[in-house]
C-alpha cells in the first residue's frame, strides 16, 4: 500500500468518514444489522484505525446521535426556536405532517430508534437517548408556559407523548398518516391545558 493510500484509509479525516458510515448505514439498514467490519469497509478505514477512534460500537452511536443533537433539528423540532410565531402555534407545528416521497421509507426518531435497537445491551446510549428526551420535553414545557399554560410540565408530557407515538406509528406503518391525527389531539390537548385569552 502507498503512503497516499495509507493517508486515504488511516490519515485524516477517518474519524468523520467513519460517522459518515455510520450516518449512511444505521439509517438505511439500522444499528444492529451493521457490523464494525462493514462500517470500516465503508468509511475506507481498517478494524485497527476505526478503534484508535472508537473503542466499541457503543461508542460509535453514541457519537452518531451526538451528531444530530449539534446539528440542525428536523423541519417539525426546528419550528420550536421560531421566537416571531406565537408560542401556541409553535407546539402545535410539531404536529405537521412531514414531506415525504412516495418511495421513501419513514425512519422516524434516530434516538428512539437507536434505543430501541440497543435492547439494553448499550448504556451509555440509553443515557444520551434519556437525556435527549428529557431536554425536549423541558422545552415544550417553557413554551407551554409562554402560552399560559398553568401547569405546563404535564401539557409537556402529554405532548412529548404524542409527538414521539406519531413518529413511532409512522415509522411502522411507512405512513405519515398518523400525524395528521396527531395535529387533532394536540390542539385539544393545547385548548384544554391553556385558558382563552380575556376579551
Amino acid at each position: 500500500m502507498t503512503s497516499t493510500e495509507t493517508m486515504h484509509r488511516g490519515g485524516r479525516g477517518a474519524r468523520e468518514r467513519i460517522l459518515r458510515a455510520a450516518a449512511e448505514l444505521f439509517s438505511r439498514d439500522g444499528i444492529h444489522a451493521t457490523g464494525v467490519a462493514r462500517l470500516a469497509e465503508v468509511a475506507h478505514v481498517s478494524s485497527r484505525t476505526l478503534y484508535q477512534h472508537f473503542p466499541s460500537k457503543e461508542a460509535i452511536v453514541a457519537a452518531y446521535l451526538g451528531r444530530f443533537r449539534a446539528e440542525p433539528p428536523v423541519p417539525a423540532v426546528a419550528q420550536l426556536t421560531h421566537d416571531d410565531v406565537d408560542p401556541r402555534q409553535r407546539l402545535l407545528a410539531l404536529f405537521r405532517e412531514p414531506p415525504t416521497s412516495p418511495d421513501a421509507v419513514y425512519r422516524g426518531c434516530v434516538f428512539h430508534n437507536a434505543v430501541v435497537e440497543g435492547a439494553g445491551t448499550m448504556p451509555e446510549v440509553a443515557e444520551l437517548v434519556q437525556q435527549h428526551k428529557q431536554a425536549f420535553t423541558h422545552r415544550l414545557a417553557g413554551l407551554a408556559a409562554e402560552a399560559g399554560a398553568p401547569d405546563p410540565e404535564t401539557l409537556a408530557r402529554r405532548l412529548a407523548l404524542l409527538f414521539d407515538g406519531a413518529r413511532a406509528l409512522s415509522t411502522s406503518l411507512n405512513d405519515t398518516q398518523p400525524f395528521r391525527d396527531a395535529h387533532e389531539v394536540a390542539e385539544m390537548l393545547i385548548d384544554q391545558a391553556i385558558p382563552p385569552a380575556p376579551n
